[in-house]
């Protein structure tokens, strides 16, 4: 290889986070970032390809590609949100995560104004992509190819947010203390209209949300209710709901996700998610073994043209 990892990371600037935990919605941020510091093994073959792409702070200069699956994949070509837009602001900075492909970052441009209008004043932006894309050093499994982003279930207010604000707020958890349902003192049917606002859109593949969030869904929704099926439950996501796009229209390097399943998904569709085994699950016998991270060996090969590139 012409110039080692080593020497192409080196070259410029260091990513920085706030955290070596999971860094889910309603964790902190930092005002006082620290860079990362150099890896002693950059090109060796077992090097977390989390390690790599997370010490990129800006974007590969390509044409935007989404190459390999959400949760297995990279970007070329990345876009940045704006932090702040008329009906959006952007949330802890200090990720370094506001970049996705550039159909992604139209779409939530779009779907903010959309919002406005539907009675949520404008949206509150968490993860979308690190500037390449990738494996991240927290927090997500997906969020890899840049069609992916957090959107928070706390409206944005009529201001704009402090630095320390945007790093140290919590979002908002819409769901009850038993987990059975949403908490009325909290949810709203502004809650409901964003998140139709977002799976009615054509380009949307789905939309994450906690299963309690799903039953309020379902039991709230009215008229057309097709967009349902595109509102699936997940573990988590009761202080934000995730959209995912499709694959752009003849990016052949990105791998679609199935299709979803037939019917709204809900009544007894929702059933395994509120049984006791899922709400109250007890600790296994023997702790499971944790998963290897991925390597750039399990990455499509075209990433690591991403990660050197200038």
């Amino acid at each position: 290889m012409a110039a080692s990892i080593l020497s192409r990371l080196t070259a410029c600037s260091m990513l920085v986070v706030a955290s070596a935990m999971p860094a889910p919605a309603q964790d902190r941020g930092t005002l006082d970032p620290k860079p990362l510091p150099p890896l002693a093994h950059p090109d060796a073959p077992s090097t977390p390809a989390k390690e790599l792409f997370g010490r990129r702070a800006q974007p590969a200069p390509m044409a935007a590609r989404a190459i390999g699956f959400y949760a297995k994949g990279c970007l070329a070509g990345a876009r940045a949100l704006p932090i702040n837009g008329a009906t959006w602001q952007v949330m802890r900075l200090s990720r370094n995560r506001n970049w996705g492909h550039p159909a992604l970052i139209g779409l939530l441009e779009h779907l903010s104004v959309k919002a406005a209008k539907v009675g949520w004043p404008g949206l509150l932006v968490g993860d979308i992509s690190q500037p390449r894309g990738g494996p991240m050093l927290t927090g997500h499994a997906s969020h890899q190819v840049g069609l992916d982003a957090d959107v928070w279930l706390t409206p944005m207010p009529n201001r704009e947010l402090t630095r320390a604000e945007r790093e140290h707020m919590s979002a908002t958890d819409v769901v009850a203390s038993h987990k059975r349902d949403v908490d009325p003192s909290v949810w709203t049917p502004a809650h409901l209209a964003v998140i139709k606002a977002a799976a009615t859109e054509p380009q949307v593949e789905r939309v994450f949300v906690n299963a309690a969030i799903k039953k309020a869904i379902c039991r709230e929704a009215t008229g057309d209710r097709r967009w349902l099926e595109k509102v699936r439950p997940m573990w988590g996501h009761n202080y934000h709901f995730h959209v995912r796009i499709s694959c752009p229209p003849g990016e052949t390097s990105c791998k679609p996700q199935d299709p979803t399943p037939e019917g709204d998904g809900c009544g007894a569709a929702l059933d395994w998610w509120f049984s006791d085994a899922v709400l109250h699950p007890k600790p296994p016998k023997t702790p499971p073994k944790p998963r290897p991270p991925l390597t750039m060996a399990d990455l499509p090969p075209a990433c690591r043209d991403v990660l050197l590139a200038p």
